[in-house]
C-alpha cells in the first residue's frame, strides 16, 4: 500500500510550489489532476513492476465536488492519505494575480476576481474543513513554504501526530491554518519596557520577563491540562496534523516566549512537535 498526499487548495495559494517541494523529497508527482482520475492512478502506481512508486503526491484538478469520496474510496482501499490544502487570503491572493496578470479559473463566472476567489473559497470550504494538513501561504515565501512541507513530510512517521506551536501577531490577521488558538495579550507586555521593545521573545530577558510570572506559570499549567485531553482526542479522531496558534498583539514578545515554552512542555510527552513564529520579524 502506498502513502499517498493529495494536494489541493485556493488558486495561487501555492500547490505547485509544493508539489515541487514533494518531488525533490523523492515522491512521485502527478499535477493537475482530473479528480475522476484520482483511484485510478492510485491503482496503476500499485501495479506490479511500478514497485518504485510508493509515495505518491496528487495535485487535485478543479472538480472537488468528487474529491472527498475519491480520497475515502482509497483509504478504504488501505492507502494511508493526506490531504493538504492550500490556503492564503484574499488581499494576498489578489496581489499575486496582479502581479502574474493570470486570470482566475472562475474569471468567465464571476464580476471580478475579488469575487471569483470568494467563490473558490464558499466552493472549497468542504474540502478545506476535511483537510489532514493546512498551510496558510500568505506571510510565506518559497524558502519558507518548503521548510513548512519538509518538516511535514520528509521522512514522516505516519503513525504519530505531528503538532505546530505557531506565534502571531493578532495586529497582523489570524492565521488561516490554525486549529486551535489562544490570545495571551492579557499577560504583562515587555513592549512597554524600553530595554525590552527591540528584543523578541527569543531573548533570555524578555522569555524571564513573560514566562517568571505565576499569572503566566498558571496559565500554562491550565492550557496545557486542556492540551492533554485534547491532543489525544486529535488523535483518536485520526488527525495527522494538529497546529496550534498563540497570539499577542505584536508576535514579537509574548507569544514567542509562551509558544517555546509550551512546546517544550509537549516535547516532554514525546509528541512530535515543530515551532514557528510567523511575525517575530516584523
Amino acid at each position: 500500500m502506498a502513502d499517498i498526499v493529495v494536494i489541493t487548495g485556493l488558486s495561487g495559494a501555492g500547490r505547485s510550489g509544493v508539489a515541487d517541494v514533494m518531488e525533490d523529497l523523492g515522491w512521485y508527482v502527478v499535477d493537475n489532476l482530473p479528480t475522476s482520475l484520482v483511484e485510478k492512478i492510485v491503482e496503476m502506481a500499485s501495479l506490479p513492476g511500478t514497485t518504485g512508486i510508493e509515495r505518491l503526491a496528487l495535485v487535485a484538478g478543479r472538480d472537488h465536488g468528487e474529491l472527498l469520496a475519491r480520497v475515502a474510496a482509497i483509504r478504504a482501499a488501505g492507502h494511508h492519505v493526506t490531504v493538504v490544502f492550500l490556503d492564503a487570503s484574499s488581499p494576498e491572493l489578489v496581489r499575486r494575480y496582479d502581479a502574474t496578470r493570470r486570470k482566475h479559473p472562475l474569471a468567465a463566472e464571476t464580476d471580478g476576481l475579488v469575487e471569483s476567489i470568494e467563490a473558490e473559497r464558499r466552493m472549497l470550504e468542504p474540502t478545506r474543513e476535511s483537510a489532514d494538513l493546512v498551510i496558510d501561504t500568505t506571510g510565506l515565501n518559497v524558502h519558507q513554504l518548503k521548510e513548512r512541507v519538509v518538516t511535514a513530510f520528509a521522512e514522516a512517521d505516519t503513525s504519530q501526530m505531528q503538532v505546530a506551536v505557531e506565534s502571531f501577531g493578532f495586529k497582523h490577521g489570524l492565521p488561516l491554518d490554525a486549529d486551535i488558538v489562544m490570545d495571551v495579550r492579557f499577560l504583562p507586555n515587555p513592549y512597554w519596557d524600553e530595554q525590552l521593545r527591540p528584543l523578541t521573545g527569543h531573548d533570555p530577558a524578555v522569555r524571564d520577563y513573560v514566562i517568571e510570572r505565576a499569572q503566566t506559570s498558571e496559565f500554562l499549567d491550565s492550557f496545557d491540562d486542556m492540551l492533554k485531553i485534547v491532543v489525544p482526542g486529535y488523535q483518536a479522531e485520526g488527525r495527522s496534523y494538529l497546529t496550534i496558534a498563540i497570539g499577542c498583539t505584536g508576535g514579537r514578545h509574548r507569544s514567542v516566549a509562551i509558544v517555546e515554552e509550551l512546546a517544550g512542555r509537549l516535547r516532554a510527552r514525546g509528541l512530535a512537535v515543530r515551532t514557528g513564529h510567523r511575525d517575530v520579524s516584523r
